[in-house]
Protein backbone atom coordinates (compact mmCIF):
# COMPACT_ATOMS: atom_id res chain seq x y z
CA UNK A 1 0.00 0.00 0.00
CA UNK A 2 1.60 3.25 -0.95
CA UNK A 3 0.66 7.06 -0.36
CA UNK A 4 1.80 10.42 -0.91
CA UNK A 5 2.64 12.56 1.62
CA UNK A 6 3.81 16.04 3.25
CA UNK A 7 6.45 13.96 3.78
CA UNK A 8 7.05 11.71 0.24
CA UNK A 9 6.01 8.41 -0.23
CA UNK A 10 4.62 6.34 2.02
CA UNK A 11 3.95 2.68 1.88
CA UNK A 12 3.02 0.02 4.41
CA UNK A 13 3.01 -4.11 4.28
CA UNK A 14 -1.29 -5.15 3.96
CA UNK A 15 -1.66 -8.76 5.62
CA UNK A 16 -5.44 -8.70 3.89
CA UNK A 17 -6.63 -7.26 0.89
CA UNK A 18 -9.95 -7.91 -0.57
CA UNK A 19 -12.29 -6.66 -2.73
CA UNK A 20 -15.91 -5.80 -0.90
CA UNK A 21 -17.88 -4.55 -3.64
CA UNK A 22 -18.22 -4.58 -7.42
CA UNK A 23 -20.57 -1.07 -7.53
CA UNK A 24 -19.25 0.60 -6.88
CA UNK A 25 -15.98 -0.73 -6.80
CA UNK A 26 -14.67 -1.06 -3.73
CA UNK A 27 -11.93 -2.85 -2.03
CA UNK A 28 -10.36 -3.48 1.76
CA UNK A 29 -7.75 -3.50 4.42
CA UNK A 30 -6.82 -3.72 7.92
CA UNK A 31 -3.94 -1.32 9.06
CA UNK A 32 -3.15 -1.53 12.87
CA UNK A 33 -4.52 0.87 15.46
CA UNK A 34 -0.59 1.70 15.84
CA UNK A 35 0.54 2.47 12.59
CA UNK A 36 2.07 5.42 12.48
CA UNK A 37 2.26 4.99 8.58
CA UNK A 38 -1.30 4.49 8.12
CA UNK A 39 -1.97 7.65 9.87
CA UNK A 40 0.48 9.75 7.30
CA UNK A 41 -1.61 7.72 4.52
CA UNK A 42 -5.33 8.82 5.85
CA UNK A 43 -4.61 12.18 5.75
CA UNK A 44 -3.90 11.97 2.07
CA UNK A 45 -7.36 10.61 1.10
CA UNK A 46 -5.31 8.14 -1.42
CA UNK A 47 -3.81 5.53 -1.58
CA UNK A 48 -2.10 2.84 -4.18
CA UNK A 49 -2.49 -1.00 -3.64
CA UNK A 50 0.64 -2.59 -5.48
CA UNK A 51 0.36 -6.42 -5.96
CA UNK A 52 3.79 -7.62 -5.33
CA UNK A 53 5.26 -10.57 -7.61
CA UNK A 54 6.69 -13.80 -5.77
CA UNK A 55 9.47 -12.34 -7.09
CA UNK A 56 9.59 -9.25 -5.23
CA UNK A 57 10.38 -10.62 -1.62
CA UNK A 58 12.95 -7.77 -0.93
CA UNK A 59 10.13 -5.32 -1.77
CA UNK A 60 8.00 -6.49 0.72
CA UNK A 61 11.04 -7.13 3.70
CA UNK A 62 12.69 -3.28 2.74
CA UNK A 63 9.20 -1.81 3.45
CA UNK A 64 8.33 -3.71 6.32
CA UNK A 65 11.93 -3.68 8.51
CA UNK A 66 12.60 -0.01 7.52
CA UNK A 67 16.03 -0.38 8.52
CA UNK A 68 16.97 1.88 5.03
CA UNK A 69 14.88 4.49 3.48
CA UNK A 70 13.26 1.79 0.79
CA UNK A 71 12.52 4.70 -1.59
CA UNK A 72 16.24 5.11 -1.93
CA UNK A 73 16.96 1.84 -3.36
CA UNK A 74 13.10 0.36 -5.02
CA UNK A 75 12.23 1.74 -8.00
CA UNK A 76 8.68 3.12 -8.50
CA UNK A 77 6.68 5.54 -10.24
CA UNK A 78 3.62 7.90 -10.30
CA UNK A 79 0.39 6.36 -11.21
CA UNK A 80 -2.49 7.67 -13.26
CA UNK A 81 -3.38 9.60 -9.83
CA UNK A 82 -0.24 10.69 -8.82
CA UNK A 83 0.51 8.31 -5.77
CA UNK A 84 3.28 6.14 -5.92
CA UNK A 85 3.06 3.22 -7.72
CA UNK A 86 6.26 0.33 -7.38
CA UNK A 87 8.23 -0.95 -10.57
CA UNK A 88 7.38 -4.69 -11.17
CA UNK A 89 4.39 -4.94 -9.13
CA UNK A 90 1.56 -7.23 -10.95
CA UNK A 91 -0.95 -5.11 -10.67
CA UNK A 92 -1.83 -1.16 -9.26
CA UNK A 93 -4.73 -0.19 -7.60
CA UNK A 94 -5.34 3.44 -7.46
CA UNK A 95 -8.03 4.11 -4.62
CA UNK A 96 -9.84 7.34 -2.80
CA UNK A 97 -10.84 6.80 0.74
CA UNK A 98 -14.47 5.51 1.08
CA UNK A 99 -14.90 5.24 4.68
CA UNK A 100 -12.49 3.82 7.66
CA UNK A 101 -14.42 1.50 10.38
CA UNK A 102 -13.08 0.47 14.25
CA UNK A 103 -12.52 -3.31 14.10
CA UNK A 104 -10.69 -4.27 17.34
CA UNK A 105 -7.31 -3.24 17.49
CA UNK A 106 -7.14 -2.66 13.33
CA UNK A 107 -9.16 0.16 11.26
CA UNK A 108 -11.05 -1.37 8.28
CA UNK A 109 -10.34 0.74 5.50
CA UNK A 110 -12.82 0.47 2.28
CA UNK A 111 -11.48 2.60 -0.42
CA UNK A 112 -12.74 3.41 -3.90
CA UNK A 113 -10.94 1.96 -6.93
CA UNK A 114 -10.65 4.96 -9.28
CA UNK A 115 -8.14 3.24 -11.73
CA UNK A 116 -5.78 -0.21 -12.52
CA UNK A 117 -3.31 -1.19 -14.31
CA UNK A 118 -1.81 -4.56 -14.90
CA UNK A 119 1.99 -4.36 -15.30
CA UNK A 120 3.39 -8.09 -15.76
CA UNK A 121 1.81 -11.82 -15.57
CA UNK A 122 3.39 -14.00 -12.79
CA UNK A 123 2.14 -15.34 -9.52
CA UNK A 124 1.36 -12.87 -6.47
CA UNK A 125 3.45 -12.90 -2.94
CA UNK A 126 1.59 -14.92 -0.81
CA UNK A 127 2.27 -14.82 3.75
CA UNK A 128 1.23 -17.13 5.64
CA UNK A 129 2.59 -19.17 8.40
CA UNK A 130 5.61 -16.92 9.11
CA UNK A 131 7.07 -17.60 5.75
CA UNK A 132 6.51 -16.31 2.16
CA UNK A 133 5.37 -18.66 -0.40
CA UNK A 134 3.41 -18.45 -4.50
CA UNK A 135 0.07 -19.71 -5.60
CA UNK A 136 0.26 -22.22 -8.45
CA UNK A 137 -2.61 -23.30 -9.86
CA UNK A 138 -3.06 -26.92 -10.61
Amino acid sequence: MTSSSSEGPQAMVIGSFVSVSMEPPLVGFLPGKDSNTWKKMENENKFCVNVLSDQQENVANAFFRKENDPWEVIPWYESAEGLPAIEGSLASIDCSLFSVVEAGDHWFVTGQVLGAKIMETGSPLLFLGGSYGQYRSN
